[in-house]
């Protein structure tokens, strides 16, 4: 195991949460202050004013901060062409887009989605389809986005959701993290297209 980042301008990182490699191999996560509370770890101070977002070269272990103005940022992703990065707010229940810019940097920063309703859950992991469908965690489960923000409805998951991922050969199956349990549901797209 090889630690990449701990603090930022010698400051110790809050607790870096959510994560994603764009395809040049650029590490990008959030760092909100969830684990600094009860329930979670240790209760302890943040050393930063703020919970950033990050984006980390692996080799030469330079971290840029990227964002600085979210109140809880967690979930990430790219969209498909990798031109913009996609970062949820847990406080706020919404969901920001940036465009990406020359150098790896973000910028226009705009509201992208407000996740809606009245079911336990809040703002959390987040990934894209092979379509461009946006997936988030929020209220009652994980909310489904067209690519220009039309909220398509959702899975409901009977727990507070925290995360996903596709898994099987097919990659259409989403495997779902809750609060005490792992759900599994077929779909029928995946991440990735394939060509057969």
């Amino acid at each position: 195991m090889e630690v990449l980042a701990t603090h930022y301008q010698s400051q110790q990182l809050n607790s870096p949460n959510d994560i994603v490699v764009k395809s040049d191999g650029m590490i990008y996560f959030t760092d909100p202050t969830s684990g600094r509370s009860a329930g979670y770890d240790v209760p302890r101070e943040p050393e930063l004013s703020f919970c950033g977002v990050y984006r980390l070269d692996p080799d030469s272990k330079e971290l840029t901060l990227l964002i600085d103005d979210f109140a809880k940022p967690n979930g990430l992703c790219f969209a498909r062409d990798e031109r913009q990065l996609f970062v949820n707010d847990t406080v706020r229940q919404h969901i920001m887009v940036f465009d990406v810019l020359a150098g790896g940097t973000v910028g226009n920063g705009r509201l992208w989605a407000n996740l809606e309703g009245e079911k336990p859950g809040v703002a959390d992991g987040m990934k894209v389809d092979s379509a461009g469908h946006l997936f988030s965690c929020g209220p009652g489960g994980i909310h489904v986005f067209t690519p220009d923000a039309v909220c398509l409805g959702g899975v409901e998951i009977p727990e507070h959701t925290a995360n996903f991922v596709w898994g099987d050969d097919d990659l259409c199956s989403l495997y779902v993290t809750a609060s005490t349990s792992l759900y599994r549901l077929s779909l029928h797209i995946s991440p990735r297209r394939t060509v057969k």
